[in-house]
């Protein structure tokens, strides 16, 4: 809900869903990890967890320290009444514990990877703690007036596959089962930067929804996938550069390759820094625009959905 040039964005473009942008770091402290933010090196842990010294200063999850979080989406919910979906959002464990175990932002992932050998007892340690304070987060954000949660496993994509399916898969669906049993009708996506080698592992975690960056073909995600879970995405960011055009073929393509259900029409990822606003408008006016029969006439569907 920042201040856009024309307005809050859900007033500038009215949206489907909105989200409160934050950060997957922002719960942190409130389980006993410190951290800074510096202009240049972005987020800084104070101490770094590397040993079993390190895990004790780990504890349960403090939502108190986060009540600002609950106050927010109660705000925000209030605001939009009924005509829009509230979204909340975690880091999956795997991601947060990159953050927490390499002490900051990292291109490499040596020191984790490492630890995945020298020292699994104590990263398998972590994990689960943090799967554990995430499920409860969810469920707090829910209880503030969530309409659904979308899980980033932002950091999972540097992981080979069989490491995911140890190292990140497991501890996603730990708390997609603990929110499920909490919050059934709760719908949950997941998504993983550069996930093209993890979409049938992602199925498995048992979420609602699986978003696809840019760099994956929604035909080709949506066929290995199957038509019985929902996908997300995919629109390239930067074709909001891109002369309108082309941005409004590129919008219909996607949405014609997801098929007639299931599709939640979005980018591949974030807005990038300096996207022009009439683009973002433009995308907005291009999904509100699309008509199901001409798009799908040679698709037949009981229940057809296109949502943007």
């Amino acid at each position: 809900m920042d201040d856009a040039p024309g307005g809050k964005p859900w007033n500038a473009f009215r949206p489907d869903g909105v989200i409160i942008f934050s950060d997957i770091l922002t719960p942190l402290p409130a389980f006993g990890v410190e951290f800074d933010i510096e202009e240049v090196r972005g987020p800084v842990i104070q101490s770094p967890i590397h040993s079993e010294e390190g895990l004790k200063t780990l504890h349960p999850i403090d939502l108190e320290k986060l009540s600002f979080v609950g106050d927010s989406l109660k705000i925000l919910r209030k605001e939009v009444g009924g005509d829009a979906a509230i979204l909340g959002f975690v880091g999956a464990p795997w991601t947060i514990a990159t953050y927490i175990v390499e002490g900051g932002t990292t291109r490499t992932y040596t020191t984790i990877k490492s630890m995945c050998h020298t020292a699994p007892h104590v990263l398998r340690t972590l994990l689960s703690h943090l799967a554990k304070a995430i499920a409860d987060y969810v469920v707090f954000q829910v209880e503030s007036g969530a309409h659904c949660i979308q899980i980033f496993d932002s950091w999972g994509g540097q992981l080979p596959p069989d490491m995911w399916e140890r190292w990140s898969k497991p501890y996603i669906k730990e708390i997609v089962d603990l929110v499920k049993k909490r919050c059934p009708e709760t719908p949950i996506v997941l998504y993983i930067n550069g996930n093209g080698g993890l979409l049938e592992r992602m199925k498995d975690t048992g979420v609602d929804v699986i978003g696809l960056d840019w760099t994956v073909d929604m035909a080709d995600g949506r066929r290995r996938l199957g038509s019985g879970i929902g996908v997300q995405g995919n629109v390239d960011p930067a074709y909001l550069f891109s002369p309108l055009p082309a941005l409004t073929e590129e919008i219909q393509r996607v949405v014609r390759c997801a098929g007639p259900r299931r599709h939640i029409l979005n980018l591949g990822h974030g807005v990038l820094v300096g996207t022009p606003e009439e683009a973002v408008a433009h995308f907005f006016e291009v999904a509100r625009s699309l008509k199901f029969d001409t798009l799908f006439q040679n698709n037949t569907a009981e229940d057809p959905r296109l949502v943007a």
